[in-house]
């Protein structure tokens, strides 16, 4: 079974657990459904505009939801006009919150936009779907995390910087035998036990590993469900690609 915590544009909170991709397509149908639906009872389903400076003088809207990447940058730079136009944004009283499927925890993303040469005290602030795996991971007031136990095989990022894991009570471990969970940060490394770094992966090999996690009916947290992201010009393969 795996768990993945996705956060959409239309739906900005929504944690699934599906054991199957027939679930996983049920779910989707069923949520686009009652979107359409909403949609059709609305008198404007479509409304043309000259540019967001319309939609953020109409007054309608005090709360924006923005994804970051390939929204507001590619993952190295901002995009042109891009901080001008949250700057305007704020000027005309709009609330932002950042919303997007990264791994990594919030406070993270905000200081990745403030080197990217946003002004972070323009944001209420950030919510990831690495953040939601972090707090879940350490209230577990759900009964699916509760359930878990407290070793995992970790699967994160090397050349990306690596995620941690620290004041979560967690033990990496690097055979299946001893795994009770596998987390799923990123797709270029393992954890390996006792401190003692990483170990570079290629996505094969994980692949490998998560078919015999499925014999033994090991669960896996995908922190990222999305298959790629942008980096500069090229698509780099995320969690959401590796999921069981």
């Amino acid at each position: 079974m795996a768990f993945a915590v996705r956060i959409d544009s239309l739906i900005p909170l929504c944690i699934q657990i599906c054991s199957t991709k027939q679930q996983r397509r049920h779910h989707f149908r069923r949520n686009m459904s009652s979107i359409c639906s909403i949609a059709r009872k609305e008198k404007k389903i479509c409304q043309s505009l000259a540019g967001l400076r319309d939609l953020a003088q109409s007054g309608q809207y005090k709360a924006w939801l923005l994804d970051q990447f390939g929204v507001l940058h590619d993952g190295q730079r901002p995009y042109p006009g891009a901080v001008a136009t949250l700057e305007q944004l704020a000027h005309s009283g709009a609330k932002m919150v950042i919303v997007s499927n990264s791994s990594r925890r919030a406070w993270t993303t905000m200081e990745k936009v403030q080197k990217l040469g946003f002004d972070a005290s323009l944001f209420v602030g950030a919510i990831t779907s690495g953040e939601l795996t972090h707090q879940n991971l350490l209230r577990r007031n759900d009964p699916w995390f509760a359930a878990l136990g407290r070793c995992c095989i970790h699967m994160t990022w090397s050349e990306r910087g690596a995620i941690s894991l620290e004041g979560l009570g967690l033990q990496i471990v690097e055979h299946l035998e001893d795994a009770d969970f596998i987390l799923a940060h990123g797709t270029e490394a393992i954890g390996l036990e006792n401190d003692r770094g990483l170990k570079p992966m290629k996505l094969e090999e994980l692949e490998e590993i998560l078919e015999h996690a499925v014999d033994r009916a090991i669960p896996m947290i995908v922190a990222n469900p999305d298959h790629v992201t942008v980096e500069a010009r090229a698509l780099r393969v995320m969690p959401g690609t590796i999921q069981f």
